[in-house]
């Protein structure tokens, strides 16, 4: 998996491409602390346009990655197919934001 990171506003945003699994996490935990350690941010958004599969693994970042955001939003977006269905399984809808 590759992230990419960008800034609008007051929000931090993480666009991911590829397969979004244990073997990411490396990757995925310095793209989050680079982006959680930018002044000012009030939300995190997370970008899945270009991920086409996750495992339990990933959704263990995403909660990791809640709980540091210490209160900031972390946002879930671009989610389809399998992400979508994991995702919904999982029940994350009641813990972030999927748009």
């Amino acid at each position: 998996m590759q992230t990419q990171i960008s800034f609008e506003e007051n929000r931090g945003i993480i666009a991911m491409t590829g397969n979004f699994t244990f073997e990411s996490h490396r990757e995925f935990k310095q793209a989050t602390t680079s982006v959680l350690e930018h002044a000012g941010l009030s939300e995190i958004e997370i970008d899945f346009a270009q991920v086409d599969y996750m495992d339990s693994a990933a959704l263990g970042m995403l909660l990791l990655l809640n709980e540091r955001a210490s209160g900031r939003k972390v946002t879930l977006v671009n989610c389809k197919g399998t992400v979508k269905s994991v995702l919904d399984i999982a029940n994350f809808g009641k813990i972030f934001e999927i748009r």
